[in-house]
């Protein structure tokens, strides 16, 4: 017998607890990205099933949708919410993912006439300009600090009433209407924070559609598939200079198709081993041997000079029994005060003497 198909309440409830775990997990923790994925997929599935027994219909009001069904108004913002904290290569492609849901989500809110005066306001000025969207809807510097301020008080006074409706689960119990307003004024959060997202989507597609493209490729000489895997083995792993290597802000390819450098890169030897033992490094270099072994390398190598001599700065003493080379040091010495007297300390600079 086939297993019945899971309600959407069920799936929700998985959804919903997959991103718990999300918001007191590390960011870049395999817990992170696989409750990621798998709330991820929980929430589309919501988003089928509901589609499925039609559970919002433009036909109807707000009136008619049941208070425990409040909360499926927001599966495309989680969705949307989601979407933006995938860390990805095509950054760009997220981007309009996450702001698609986003603007399905206000539309579905805006059928019901669940938007607030100013929201339905904005939604409009969304519209007409995604691209330069501004929750301030002003370039007056005043105005817009205005605005801020009031829309950072409006989230705050939103989020007390919501950690207080959830901390005191009393006020709820038999009571549908104080549910309902639960529901609701959560709604007016996400549609809050809805629009915010929408602002930064625009800013940040503004800063990717001012990057530089990647150089064209060279299409004139046949490549065959089986080249493109060469070098690689049974489980995926390949030592070429390929863009799946390169961190998020290096894309492109290193060599044109004359094999000339197209930017700077570092060659790493050792292959996949080293990679993987590199991981978990520190960003600085750490020491590979202390001073005392590295002075005796250099030692070896005979970059230390040792057992006296001029380089050295260490004066032999004269054996004063040794007549020879005592006199042959005052000798020397008596050269040297007649060289310093005969050549006084200056003479030889005939610079700025006219």
């Amino acid at each position: 017998m086939a297993d019945e198909p899971r309600s959407i309440r069920a799936v929700y409830a998985d959804a919903e607890q997959k991103r718990t775990i999300l918001e007191n997990s590390p960011y870049n923790s395999p817990a992170f990205q696989d409750s990621l994925l798998a709330a991820l997929t929980l929430y589309e599935q919501c988003l089928s099933i509901a589609d499925r027994i039609s559970l919002f219909s433009p036909n109807e009001s707000l009136e008619d949708i049941a208070s425990v069904d409040l909360q499926f108004l927001a599966l495309r913002y989680r969705i949307a919410e989601l979407c933006m904290r995938i860390n990805g290569q095509n950054r760009k492609e997220t981007l309009h993912a996450a702001q698609r849901h986003y603007e399905q989500y206000l539309k579905l809110l805006d059928n019901y006439d669940i938007l607030e005066k100013s929201d339905v306001n904005m939604l409009e000025a969304y519209r007409e300009s995604p691209d330069t969207f501004s929750t301030a809807q002003t370039n007056d510097p005043a105005t817009k600090r205005d605005i801020k301020i009031r829309r950072f008080k409006e989230e705050k006074s939103l989020k007390q009433k919501l950690e207080y409706l959830r901390k005191n689960p009393s006020v709820l119990q038999n009571d549908d209407d104080a549910y309902r307003e639960l529901q609701l004024t959560n709604l007016a959060y996400c549609t809050h924070q809805t629009f915010a997202s929408l602002e930064s989507i625009g800013q940040e597609l503004h800063i990717l559609s001012l990057a530089p493209p990647g150089p064209p490729q060279d299409y004139s000489q046949p490549r065959p598939e089986d080249a493109r895997d060469r070098g690689r083995n049974s489980d995926g792993f390949s030592e070429r200079l390929d863009p799946q290597h390169l961190s998020a802000g290096m894309k492109g390819p290193l060599l044109d198709s004359k094999g000339k450098p197209l930017r700077p890169f570092t060659l790493l030897g050792g292959g996949r081993q080293e990679v993987k033992d590199g991981v978990f490094r520190p960003g600085h270099s750490l020491p590979t041997m202390s001073i005392d072994e590295y002075l005796e390398e250099e030692r070896k190598r005979g970059g230390i000079i040792e057992g006296g001599g001029e380089k050295s700065g260490i004066k032999p003493e004269v054996d004063e029994d040794d007549y020879e080379v005592s006199d042959a040091a005052t000798m020397k010495a008596r050269e040297w005060d007649e060289y310093v007297e005969a050549n006084p300390k200056g003479s030889g600079n005939t610079i700025n003497r006219g």
